[in-house]
C-alpha cells in the first residue's frame, strides 16, 4: 500500500509532507516535538492534525498486515482464486477484509456444517448452479438419502443442502455490503420500554423511533445504556423487500426449479442469518460513530478545561466542603506551597460556624489570601454562604471566591502521587489543596489525575476505555507542551507529560533537582541520568529554566535554533540582554523580507516567525490571552431564579445537544442547542467552549427537579 498517497489524499495535505510526518514518527519524534519544531517539513499543521495523519497511519498499517494475514490463511485452504485476490487488493476498511475472509473462517457447528457432514454439500452445489431447468430439487435429493449418514428422507436431504445455500448467501461479501448500506440508509433505530410502568432516565426512549442515517451520537449512547440496564429492548428494522429483491438479483439465475430453491434458501438466509449480523453490524458502527464523536467532544472540553488561565500569584485558600467531618481548609502560596491547613465546621452548631469564622478570618489576614476556592461536592452550597460572610466580614475589596469542580481530587488524594508530594498531610487534607492549585494552575494540578476522572464529558464509561484513555492522553501532553514547563518547579506528574520524558527519567530530574539544587540551564539536563541525546532533542524546547544565564533557557526557541536566534539578534541590533529585560516588542516590524532573512540563517520561515515571537515575549503562557476564570464575592441559590432573569456564567460542558453554565447556585443550567445563537448551528462546539463566560437569561427553572433552562439568544 502506498501510505503516502494515501495520506496525502485522506488529509489533503502534499505528499511531501505525508511522507516526512511518516519519517518522523519512525524515528520515534513525538507528535508536539514534530508539530512545534519541525513545522517546514510538514507544512505548519498543528499537533491535532499530525495525532490524526500518525493514528490512520497506524490503522493502514494494521489493514495492510490483516490482508496479508487473510491472503495466507486462504492459500493454505489451497482456496484462493483470481477474483478473491483482486477483493482483497479493493478492499477499503477492516470490515470489507472479514467479509471476504468469512467463507474461509473456521465455524463452530451450524447447520450447514452439520449437513456437510452428511454429504450433502455436492447437492447444494449442484442447485446453485441453477443449470438444471427440469429437475426438482425434492427429485435430485433422493440419491442423498442415507440412513447411516443420518439423512432420513429426501426432505431431509434437500433441507440440508438448502441449510448450506443459507450459509453461502448469508456468507457472500457482496451481499452483505450491501445489504449494510441498505439498512444504514434506510433502517430504522427503535426502541420500547421493558417495562412501560418502571420510571428512569431512559422515558423518553420507550417508544422511540429514528432513522439509521439521522440519528445523533448522543441518543445512541444512551439507547445503548438503557438496553444494558435492562429498561429498553432495541431494534434495527427494515421493510424486506429492497433487501430480498437485492439478494434475488445476486444469487438467483432464472426462473428454473432449482433457482426457486436457491431463493427459499436466501429467504431463510436473510431472516435468520443475514439480518440479525447485520443489524449487530449496524449497530455496532452507530456505536463506533458515537464513540468518536464524544470522544473528540470529551478530548475538546478536556483540552480548554487544562488551558483556563491560571490565577498566578496569589495566595488562596482551599475549601473542601462537609457535614460530618467538618470542611478541610488549606493555604497554599502564589507558587502552590502549602503554607497552612485546618479544619473548620461552618455546617455544625453557631458556636462552631463563630469558631470558623474567626479561624478563617485570621487564616486571611495571616497568609494575604485573596481567593477562597471551594470545592463543588458535599455541603457546598452551605460552605459557599459561609464564605461570602466572611468575605463582608473581613472587608478586603480584593478578597472573592470561586467555585472549583472538585472531581478526581479525592482520587487524587488517595494516590501514591499526592502520598510522595504531601507526605506530612492527611489524606482528607490534600483534597484541600488540591482544590486550592486547581484554581491558581489547573494544567499542573489536573495533569496528576485521570483525565476520565476530570468530570467532563458524557458516558465516558461507556467508550473503549484504552482508546479514550489514549485520546485523552494526546490532549494532555499537547496541552502541557504548547505551555512548557519549568524545570526547576514542575511536578514529576507534569515533567511525565513532556514530549520525550518517561516516569524514570521524571524520576531522575526530581532527584538531581534535590541533590544538585536548582537546573542552572537546559544543557544542565545532559547530566540527568537515563536522559540520553534523543530524549534532550525531544523535551528540552518545551522545558523552562527561568533563572538561567541563558536569556533563550526562558523561551520556546530550541537549543539547536540558538545559534540562529543570536545571529538573529545580532543582524538587527539587539542582545541577549534586551531578551532578558521582558523581551523586544517591536523586533518583528523589523523583519521586512522573512523568507530572506530564514535563508541567511539556514532556517525555515516557520522557526523564524516562533523565534520573533518568543524574542517579542519570552516565557509567555499562551492561557493568559484567554478570559480570566469568573471570582465571586455574593451568593444566590436556585429558589432566588426568576424566569427572565440576565445572569453572567461559565461555560462548564459541552455537549452534543448544549451546553451547561455554571450561574452560581450550585446547579449548572442548560443552554440547549436551540437557544445558544440566533443562526442554526449544528453544534455547540461552533460557538462555545469550556470556560467561556457567557450572558445568558432564564426561561425556567424547576425548584424539585434541579433543572434551569437558559438562552444565550439575544445578547
Amino acid at each position: 500500500m502506498d501510505f503516502i498517497a494515501k495520506l496525502s489524499n485522506e488529509f489533503s495535505i502534499k505528499p511531501e509532507y505525508a511522507g516526512n510526518i511518516i519519517s518522523l514518527l519512525d524515528e520515534g519524534n513525538t507528535i508536539p516535538f514534530i508539530a512545534r519544531y519541525r513545522k517546514e517539513m510538514h507544512g505548519s499543521m498543528d499537533d491535532q492534525v499530525i495525532r490524526e495523519v500518525a493514528d490512520r497511519l497506524e490503522y493502514l498499517r494494521n489493514f495492510e498486515a490483516r490482508a496479508k494475514e487473510i491472503t495466507e490463511l486462504i492459500e493454505a485452504q489451497e482456496k484462493m482464486t483470481d477474483e478473491i485476490r483482486e477483493s482483497i487488493e479493493k478492499a477499503e476498511t477492516m470490515a470489507d477484509l472479514e467479509n471476504i475472509y468469512r467463507p474461509f473462517r473456521p465455524k463452530r457447528k451450524t447447520r450447514a456444517s452439520v449437513a456437510k457432514e452428511k454429504g450433502l454439500e455436492p447437492l447444494a452445489e449442484y442447485i446453485l448452479l441453477q443449470e438444471d431447468e427440469e429437475s426438482y430439487p425434492i427429485d435430485l435429493a433422493e440419491k442423498y438419502v442415507d440412513a447411516e449418514m443420518g439423512v432420513e428422507t429426501a426432505e431431509d436431504a434437500l433441507q440440508g443442502a438448502l441449510d448450506i445455500i443459507a450459509e453461502v448467501c448469508s456468507d457472500n461479501p457482496e451481499i452483505r455490503k450491501r445489504l449494510f448500506n441498505l439498512v444504514w440508509l434506510n433502517g430504522i433505530v427503535k426502541s420500547v420500554a421493558s417495562d412501560a410502568e418502571a420510571d428512569s432516565v431512559y422515558t423518553g426512549y420507550y417508544d422511540f423511533s429514528e432513522a439509521v442515517k439521522k440519528i445523533s451520537g448522543h441518543r445512541v449512547l444512551a439507547i445503548n445504556r438503557g438496553e444494558r440496564e435492562e429498561f429498553l429492548k432495541v431494534s434495527v428494522e427494515i421493510s424486506d423487500e429492497k433487501p430480498l429483491s437485492m439478494i434475488r438479483k445476486v444469487m438467483v439465475k432464472g426462473t428454473s426449479p432449482c433457482s426457486e430453491a436457491v431463493m427459499t434458501a436466501c429467504e431463510d438466509a436473510y431472516t435468520r442469518l443475514l439480518l440479525p449480523s447485520i443489524e449487530r453490524e449496524v449497530r455496532a458502527q452507530l456505536t463506533e460513530n458515537a464513540d468518536v464523536a464524544a470522544m473528540k467532544l470529551f478530548a475538546t472540553n478536556l483540552h480548554q478545561l487544562l488551558m483556563q488561565p491560571p490565577v498566578k500569584d496569589r495566595v488562596v485558600i482551599g475549601l473542601d466542603p462537609g457535614y460530618r467531618t467538618g470542611c478541610k481548609v488549606a493555604v497554599v502560596d502564589g507558587t502552590g506551597r502549602v503554607l497552612d491547613t485546618t479544619v473548620i465546621y461552618p455546617t455544625h452548631s453557631e458556636a462552631q460556624v463563630a469558631q470558623s469564622k474567626v479561624k478563617l478570618l485570621s487564616l486571611i489576614k495571616k497568609y494575604g489570601a485573596t481567593v477562597l476556592s471551594i470545592g463543588n461536592g458535599t455541603a457546598s452550597k452551605e460552605t459557599e454562604i459561609f464564605a461570602a460572610e466572611v468575605i463582608a466580614e473581613a472587608k478586603k475589596s480584593d478578597l472573592a471566591y470561586m467555585i472549583v469542580n472538585e472531581a478526581g481530587a479525592s482520587i487524587y488524594s488517595a494516590s501514591k502521587l499526592a502520598a510522595a508530594e504531601l507526605p506530612e498531610l492527611d489524606l482528607t487534607l490534600r483534597s484541600a489543596v488540591s482544590i486550592a492549585r486547581r484554581l491558581q494552575d489547573p494544567l499542573a494540578e489536573l495533569v496528576k489525575i485521570d483525565p476520565k476522572s476530570i468530570g467532563i464529558g458524557q458516558y465516558q464509561h461507556d467508550m473503549p476505555q484504552k482508546r479514550l484513555g489514549e485520546t485523552l492522553d494526546g490532549v494532555v501532553e499537547d496541552c502541557v507542551n504548547s505551555v512548557g514547563a519549568d524545570l526547576n518547579t514542575a511536578s514529576p506528574a507534569l515533567l511525565q507529560r513532556i514530549a520525550g520524558l518517561n516516569s524514570t527519567v521524571c524520576k531522575n530530574i526530581v532527584q538531581y533537582r534535590e541533590e544538585n539544587g536548582k537546573f542552572e540551564s537546559r544543557a544542565e539536563l545532559k547530566k540527568v541520568p537515563k536522559l540520553g541525546p534523543k530524549a534532550f532533542e525531544q523535551c528540552a524546547g518545551f522545558l523552562r529554566v527561568a533563572d538561567s544565564k541563558e536569556a533563550l533557557d526562558n523561551t520556546a526557541v530550541h537549543p539547536e535554533s540558538y545559534k540562529a536566534a543570536k545571529a538573529l539578534l545580532k543582524l538587527l541590533g539587539y542582545t541577549a540582554k534586551d531578551v532578558e529585560n521582558g523581551g523586544i516588542k517591536g523586533i518583528k516590524e523589523k523583519v521586512t523580507d522573512a523568507e530572506a532573512i530564514a535563508e541567511e540563517l539556514s532556517i525555515g520561515v516557520p522557526t523564524l516567525m516562533d523565534i520573533l515571537d518568543e524574542l517579542t515575549q519570552p516565557g509567555r503562557d499562551p492561557r493568559e490571552s484567554l478570559p480570566a476564570p469568573q471570582l465571586r464575592t455574593d451568593v444566590m441559590g436556585i429558589e432566588d431564579l426568576r424566569e427572565g432573569m440576565e445572569l453572567t456564567g461559565t461555560v462548564r460542558n459541552v455537549i452534543d445537544f448544549g451546553a451547561f453554565v455554571d450561574i452560581g447556585v450550585h446547579q449548572d443550567g442548560l443552554v440547549h442547542l436551540s437557544q445558544i445563537s440566533d443562526k442554526f448551528i449544528k453544534h455547540p462546539s461552533q460557538v462555545l467552549k469550556v470556560g467561556d463566560i457567557v450572558k445568558v437569561k432564564v426561561l425556567s427553572v424547576d425548584v424539585q427537579k434541579k433543572r434551569i433552562s437558559l438562552t444565550m439568544k439575544g445578547f
